[in-house]
């Protein structure tokens, strides 16, 4: 059995914070997001408006996890059949790309972690699908949390949607427990069988961020030792939360103003009562 933490009061009211600051990145950044702007740009505004305006840290900068390389930048930004951890530099946004930033902010020692898709000008058919339902696979997955249920629920409802959508789930990246620490237990798989792995408790607090592929879920890994690539070059696409598992549910901590409203189905689950 792997150690969980459950986080106190105080832990919960530092998280709210980190996450809603989080979110409002994606918020500032929103408008900068267009055709002709770099990635490195992007990662740019987002390190000024961290530091000056929000007096956050950015969690990826130089982070090292064993075995890598220090991660150069203060945010990922993966394009088209960048899976994660594109290392953001010289590549220029242009009409149809799609790219995932993924923002982690530390404030008082506590992250807030989360990633929005941004579709570049008049994207395809097939981008705009397979980000609508990738979309859709975070909130089926959080609508899955709540004390008693299992981690596998999560997962399974993530797969079961993906793949009947005719995607692929990547196997290799998955979400995880977080709090003082970026990256901690339990592992939250994006694919898995119902009823299996640790059960929710109140006060666990983990990311929901799936990695959907419009082709196969294989993957390759580019020399930079960061940035992850579908294996067929399809485009791949990914929306991340954190999550509070409360005494009823959960809470979504990585909210603001510009945050996108979950897909009517789970607004009309919520509101209805009716568990999901």
């Amino acid at each position: 059995m792997t150690s969980i933490s459950i986080k106190s009061p105080q832990d919960i009211a530092g998280m709210r914070i980190a996450g809603r600051l989080g979110s409002e990145v994606l918020d500032y950044i929103t408008p900068f997001v267009k055709a002709g702007v770099t990635t490195g740009e992007l990662d740019r505004l987002c390190h000024e408006y961290m530091v000056n305006v929000q007096g956050t840290i950015p969690a990826p900068l130089n982070y090292c996890p064993p075995g890598y390389t220090p991660f150069p930048k203060a945010i990922c930004t993966s394009v088209n059949d960048v899976i994660c951890h594109g290392i953001p530099g010289d590549k220029v946004l242009k009409n149809g790309d799609s790219v995932n930033l993924d923002i982690t902010v530390i404030k008082d020692g506590y992250h807030g972690d989360n990633s929005r898709m941004f579709l570049i000008g008049e994207p395809s058919i097939l981008s705009k699908r397979l980000n609508e339902i990738t979309y859709e696979c975070m909130w089926i997955g959080i609508a899955k949390v709540k004390p008693g249920a299992h981690l596998g629920d999560i997962g399974h409802a993530i797969q079961q949607h993906a793949e009947k959508a005719g995607y692929s789930v990547v196997r290799e990246f998955c979400g995880h427990g977080i709090g003082t620490v970026f990256h901690e237990e339990p592992q939250i798989l994006h694919y898995g069988r119902p009823g299996t792995l640790e059960k929710m408790q109140p006060g666990m607090i983990f990311t929901i961020e799936p990695m959907i592929n419009a082709g196969r879920r294989e993957i390759k890994e580019m020399g930079d030792g960061w940035t992850i690539k579908t294996k067929d070059r399809s485009l791949s696409a990914q929306w991340e939360h954190t999550i509070l598992v409360t005494e009823t549910g959960y809470e979504v901590l990585t909210l603001s103003a510009g945050s996108p409203p979950p897909p009517a189905f789970i607004t009309t689950q919520a509101q209805s009562g009716v568990p999901a």
